[in-house]
């Protein structure tokens, strides 16, 4: 009995070890997650019941870790799909919206958020509003329907941000957040609402939407112009915080949630979404990351039209993850995320990639390396089903996975097949977020798996944040050899050599404004800084 106890001794201590080697927000590090569910975080109207509109309220389920004694975390928040319409039909039968989820509480929604809470962020699945027509008659219908459902969701979604804002200022910041590290991550619709909350920061970007895409000829009279789909009066801004109101009547279609903070994300993570245009892409944007299946039949991966599930009705011309990647890449938005994942061989992969005979048609793009990884972008290739007379997907969100939803073979029932892929999702993502959002602790563990981390030596930098100057000093004694300044998406903006002095000064000319780490090498190794010039 005494060998088994001491054995258990050793076998808790080496798991303790273990658990210490980890590095929050890289790894799992927590073994448990507490959720609070139905969390309020505003309200709004929902036109789900049109022509009656009802006040809903919006709700989350908050996931965080258990044991956690940090007081400032990284906050997630995750939205699902569903094509702005809900899972359950009124009968109570599961599909109604065409897709194989559309709840806060999908399996891959909910696996997703642990495994978030369980790097230590505190991760939010994001309900929103849902409600239009997709099977209208008239395509000007069909895109004054989603153009108005992305707006809503967008909306929502910058009301959760001013919430945690709002509860930080006003309540003692009760979730422990970090606000200043907000990341917006959706799959499916979700990753609309992620690309379009990441671009969308001007209310013109709508009106003026390449070929006039969001105007509507409400009139018919070629005398009159367009009108544009959106109006702010009526919808209320891009944020949530005006008034919507309906002309001639008192019919209110936005609501004012936490008006005075600020709607600001830091990171962008979009799995099989599209822009409702390209050109709302700016420089300065937020960093992004995405995934996609390339042979998406439903939401494109380069530029498409957007398809009704289960239909041939098409709404609207969009741009999908491949074309916004290399959009956000020129521009310098992403930069070159540090430690570049490869492509992962997973075994639905390895049999499309390999198959002599493929079952898939492939679709000619602009590039030749339209279906390659990028430092932002994780495309997933999946292998075909045929149907006749066409040809479609086995599924275009393999992270997902259901019970059998009825009139719908692209959805997966194969949970083990969905947690491989999502294994993928965050391999790609980790590392990328710790620099997207500054992390030091985990930005060292990252770069100390090259070079040791000299944790003995006290490196000062001041002032930080810098305009003009930034003067980095080691104790006497300790010389600097060398300094690298690595953008805020882990790229290397700067090499200084051969210092050799116990002082060095960066100057803010040098550097565009924003954050950067710094790696200063010593003898010992190499101490890490995260930094600002404004």
């Amino acid at each position: 009995m005494k060998k088994l106890y001491l054995s258990l001794l050793i076998l808790g201590a080496m798991t303790l070890a273990q658990l210490q080697a980890q590095t929050r927000y890289y790894h799992q590090v927590f073994s448990g997650v507490n959720v609070t569910s139905n969390v309020p975080y505003g309200q709004n109207t929902t036109v789900l019941a049109y022509p009656t509109l009802i006040n809903q309220p919006l709700i989350m389920d908050v996931y965080q870790p258990i044991g956690d004694t940090a007081t400032a975390r990284p906050v997630v928040l995750y939205l699902h799909t569903g094509n702005f319409l809900p899972f359950k039909g009124p009968d109570g039968s599961v599909g109604f919206n065409g897709a194989c989820g559309g709840t806060l509480r999908d399996s891959s929604v909910i696996e997703a958020c642990t495994r978030l809470a369980k790097m230590g962020y505190v991760a939010c699945a994001v309900d929103y509003r849902l409600g239009w027509n997709p099977l209208a008659q008239s395509d000007v219908e069909r895109r004054y329907g989603i153009i108005n459902a992305a707006y809503r969701g967008i909306q929502d979604v910058r009301t959760c941000i001013r919430y945690f804002r709002r509860s930080v200022a006003e309540q003692n910041n009760p979730w422990k957040v970090d606000t200043d590290r907000i990341t917006i991550w959706g799959q499916g619709t979700g990753g609309y609402l992620t690309l379009n909350c990441n671009s969308l920061d001007n209310y013109f970007k709508i009106p003026l939407a390449s070929g006039g895409k969001f105007l509507w000829d409400h009139d018919q009279n070629p005398g009159t112009p367009p009108v544009p789909m959106v109006v702010p009066q009526v919808n209320g801004d891009i944020y949530g915080t005006t008034v919507g109101v309906i002309p001639g009547t008192t019919d209110t279609l936005s609501r004012i949630n936490h008006f005075g903070y600020s709607s600001e994300h830091h990171l962008a993570i979009n799995m099989a979404g599209a822009m409702a245009d390209s050109a709302w892409v700016d420089p300065g944007q937020k960093p992004l990351i995405s995934f996609h299946v390339p042979y998406d039949n439903l939401s494109p991966y380069d530029e498409g039209l957007v398809t009704v599930p289960g239909t041939n009705l098409q709404v609207v011309k969009v741009q999908g993850s491949y074309a916004i990647q290399q959009m956000q890449e020129a521009m310098g938005n992403n930069g070159k995320f540090i430690d570049n994942v490869p492509p992962l061989a997973l075994e639905a992969e390895a049999a499309a990639r390999t198959t002599s005979t493929p079952v898939y048609q492939v679709p000619v793009y602009n590039s030749d390396k339209w279906q390659d990884p990028t430092p932002g972008l994780y495309p997933f290739i999946k292998p075909f089903l045929t149907q006749t007379p066409i040809i479609v997907p086995s599924t275009t969100a393999p992270w997902e996975w259901s019970g059998p939803v009825p009139n719908n073979p692209t959805c997966n029932t194969d949970k083990s097949k969905a947690l491989a892929y999502l294994d993928t999702v965050f391999q790609f993502v980790a590392p990328r977020a710790c620099f997207a959002l500054g992390i030091q602790s985990c930005i060292n563990a990252i770069v100390s798996a090259k070079e040791p981390l000299a944790e003995n030596i006290n490196l000062s930098v001041a002032p930080n944040p810098a305009t003009d100057e930034m003067r980095i000093s080691s104790p006497e004694g300790e010389t600097i050899l060398g300094i690298e300044v690595y953008g805020a998406m882990g790229q290397v903006v700067n090499t200084i050599r051969n210092i050799n002095s116990d002082n060095y000064t960066l100057r803010s000319s040098d550097y565009t404004k924003g954050t950067y780490y710094l790696k200063v090498s010593f003898k010992q190794g190499f101490v890490g800084k995260v930094v600002m010039f404004e």
